[in-house]
């Protein structure tokens, strides 16, 4: 005849493996990454506009980015 309650170390051994099982299968915490994408930080970080005029070096027309 099956017993119906366990002992405290049968119980306790249970409880551990519930706690590494939860353990093992957990997501890692996820950093979020940044809002803006690499190349929109490099332009804000060198100052770059969207719609800047933007002179020739060699002497040619100015043209609009």
């Amino acid at each position: 005849m099956a017993r119906k309650t366990a002992s405290g170390d049968e119980a306790a051994a249970v409880a551990a493996a519930i706690a590494r099982f939860e353990w093992e299968l957990a997501g890692t915490a996820q950093e979020e990454g940044p809002a803006i994408g690499a190349w929109q930080r490099a332009a804000l970080l060198e100052g770059v506009g969207g719609k800047e005029t933007i002179q020739d070096l060699r002497g040619g027309s100015a043209w609009l980015s």
